[in-house]
């Protein structure tokens, strides 16, 4: 069975990210920093019969985050698929004049270093079975720097650089790389923002493997 990890697992995005990946015949590894809320996720999973485990990690602590995504592949199996949507942090969405060197060290952390250490763990065996899916999630900031979450905006264009080399890298090597953009927050019932309908693209963006960005909705000027 191959295994899809989530990184940033919570009740909204991760859950329904979960539930679709699960329902297409993958066991799930959810990653967060609280092992209980993991666990109560995991314990829901199950009930809809996707098998999943929970295991505690900060994506700014490099040696549990990369321990977790090992545990999950020996509990679990190959790691076929990896989304990587941890929920900011309210440093990193501070206007820029009131933003300083260590809310921008901590931003890059979270979203340079993290997906760096995870992307390290599972790429040599995807490469080698020639088959894998890295899904980067970033909110508005990602595609267009916003003075007024100047931490995001920062960090997150590292991500989009990190990704989109990484995209190009891997296009013979069987490994897709993909970016979903969701300008605003995620909402239950909005029309695009729906944590399933999320969750569908991510699915899309595995199973077609087209392109490297896809948008919730459009933002305008933004290719």
């Amino acid at each position: 069975m191959s295994t899809a990890v989530i990184i940033g697992a919570g009740p909204g995005l991760g859950a329904a990210a979960a539930r679709r990946f699960g329902a297409g015949g993958f066991d799930v590894a959810l990653v967060s920093r609280t092992q209980a809320n993991v666990d109560a996720l995991a314990g829901q999973l199950g009930e809809r019969g996707v098998t999943a485990r929970a295991y505690a990690a900060s994506v700014r602590d490099l040696g549990s985050l990369r321990a977790a995504v090992r545990r999950a592949a020996a509990e679990l199996g190959p790691v076929e698929v990896v989304q990587y949507s941890p929920i900011p942090q309210p440093e990193f969405l501070r206007p820029v004049l009131e933003t300083d060197v260590e809310d921008l060290r901590a931003a890059v952390e979270f979203s340079v270093y993290g997906p760096q250490a995870v992307v390290s763990e599972v790429l040599p065996g995807m490469r080698e079975r020639r088959r894998g899916t890295l899904l980067f999630v970033n909110g508005g900031s990602g595609a267009r720097p916003d003075p007024a979450v100047a931490g995001t905006s920062v960090a997150f264009a590292g991500e989009t650089a990190y990704a989109r080399m990484l995209h190009s890298a891997l296009a013979d090597d069987g490994v897709h790389v993909g970016q979903l953009i969701i300008p605003g927050g995620i909402e239950v019932g909005h029309p695009t923002h729906d944590p399933d309908l999320l969750a569908g693209h991510l699915w899309r963006m595995h199973t077609e493997r087209q392109g490297f960005r896809v948008f919730a909705e459009p933002m305008p000027d933004v290719p």
